[in-house]
């Protein structure tokens, strides 16, 4: 009887088990090791950390680009895109107000936070940065330059111009055919890429966890885990309860099947919005939606 083969999902949660439990036994044991310190957890944990998040990084612009492009003009009308695209805008604008419901109904409830002392991890002040009007966040939604835009990695604006520039492909006819073609063969190259990246992801995942947890050890991490579960029960509340239930309904899909179909998709972005970089931990606030 063949080995049944263990699935990325898997994978991914051994090792990040894995480097949690490293890393801490590092910051417990060998804190004040300069050679592991030195070699191990800012060399050998950071460099490939660091390889893995810029890898992540490095596919997101074009598989956003040819995707959108693929999508657009796989529909193959303008008039029938202009419906998709309101349909699509009204469903996204539900699912937010349903996620964000959902959160407030359960932090409310929950009442994560409570008690806790910002001074237990070193930031105790912080400043909010100012939220931009409404009105420059639509003027920026159209970029000036196209190549910066791409260049600095700008999502608003990219995706405004791939959509722009997929729209007048369909509109000059059998003349853009080709484009779309290349476009959807790019998008095959892309999806092999992301596979090539995935099956690195649990060394990488490893390293992130080893150092985040070799520096800052369960000490920080304690105190949130109330936060962390609201989270994390919200997700997955939102997506195998209401977002499934309008798959359902509304486009007659299986969730079961979608699951599936999205997996690879999903863990590429939960590493790439929850690395250890991006949180709490020791980084930036991520930026999801």
């Amino acid at each position: 009887m063949p080995q049944q083969k263990m699935s990325m999902t898997t994978k991914i949660l051994i090792w990040m088990i894995c480097g949690l439990v490293v890393g801490s036994l590092i910051n417990a044991f060998a804190s004040e090791v300069a050679f592991i310190q030195d070699y191990l957890v800012n060399g050998l944990f950071h460099v490939v950390g660091a390889l893995f998040i810029n890898a992540l990084k490095m596919l997101v612009v074009p598989l956003v680009t040819f995707s959108l492009i693929c999508g657009v003009c796989g529909i193959g009308d303008v008039n029938t895109l202009g419906r998709v695209g309101i349909k699509a805008f009204l469903l996204f604008m539900l699912t937010t107000a349903l996620a964000i419901t959902l959160a407030i109904t359960v932090a409310v409830v929950v009442g994560p936070g409570e008690g806790f002392d910002m001074q237990t991890v070193g930031q105790a002040e912080f400043t909010a940065p100012v939220a931009p009007p409404l009105t420059q966040v639509i003027i920026d939604l159209v970029p000036t330059n196209p190549i910066a835009a791409y260049a600095s990695g700008n999502m608003l604006q990219i995706i405004f111009f791939t959509i722009l520039f997929a729209v007048c492909v369909l509109m000059i006819g059998e003349r853009g055919r080709p484009i779309a073609q290349g476009a959807e063969k790019l998008n095959d190259v892309m999806m092999e890429v992301v596979n090539v990246v995935m099956h690195v992801a649990p060394i990488g995942v490893f390293a992130l966890m080893a150092k985040t947890f070799s520096l800052q050890g369960l000490g920080l991490i304690l105190p949130m885990i109330s936060y962390f579960g609201v989270v994390a029960v919200v997700l997955v509340l939102h997506m195998t309860g209401t977002l499934m239930m309008l798959l359902k309904l509304l486009g007659r899909v299986s969730p079961l099947m979608f699951l599936k179909k999205m997996r690879t998709a999903q863990i590429f972005a939960f590493i790439k919005c929850h690395h250890p970089g991006n949180t709490a931990l020791g980084g930036k606030t991520p930026r999801c939606g």
